[in-house]
């Protein structure tokens, strides 16, 4: 997969896997990680998928419906994916932390909902659940913030709370953040992270 490895301070310390939204690439989020933890490993991913020339993790069949075979194939890649690069680079694969917006916070709870001890904790930005009626791995070793908008049209709260139950099941633990800018990944949203980062992760 088409991506960017930095080495923090630590190999073993926190690794930030960052999934851009649809139509973004791998430098979209390098900022936004800069500001959570500017000393964490950075891996940052490009989507395998291309949808009218716009880089996507998975397919989709319409606006806010997953091609469920394609995301099934390609939370797989992406986990195989993880577990090359810490050999290869020499990073912790159990201290992975994903970061992700948009169709890339749905590909990262892809991977906690197919997958388990996949990603040690993750940053949903407007996140939608991936699958429904399967079962999902424990997830009790896994801290989640969902980060929301009260009038987001691509992700609506019913979606945002059902992630969040759903997840909090299998025994996550689980953070909600809401905002009312839409689908939009705010200032303020990137600033709930790194404190929800701060006090759960490092």
């Amino acid at each position: 997969m088409k991506h960017i490895f930095k080495a923090g301070e630590n190999l073993k310390g926190p690794t930030l896997l960052l999934l851009h939204g649809t139509g973004g690439t791998e430098n979209d989020l390098l900022p936004l990680a800069e500001m959570v933890d500017p000393q964490a490993n950075i891996l940052s991913v490009r989507g395998n998928v291309s949808e009218n020339g716009m880089p996507r993790f998975f397919k989709r069949l319409a606006e806010g419906v997953f091609d469920e075979e394609d995301l099934i194939y390609q939370t797989k890649e992406l986990h195989e994916f993880l577990d090359e690069a810490a050999e290869e680079y020499g990073f912790d694969r159990n201290y992975i932390i994903a970061i992700g917006y948009s169709n890339g916070a749905n590909i990262a709870a892809s991977l906690l909902f197919h997958y388990q001890d996949a990603l040690n904790g993750a940053v949903l930005h407007h996140p939608m659940v991936p699958r429904r009626n399967i079962e999902l791995p424990d997830l009790s070793s896994v801290k989640v913030l969902i980060t929301a908008g009260h009038n987001d049209p691509l992700c609506t709260e019913e979606e945002s709370y059902e992630l969040e139950s759903t997840l909090k099941e299998n025994g996550a633990n689980v953070d909600i953040h809401w905002e009312n800018n839409g689908h939009q990944l705010s200032q303020t949203e990137v600033e709930a992270a790194k404190k929800w980062y701060q006090e759960q992760i490092i």
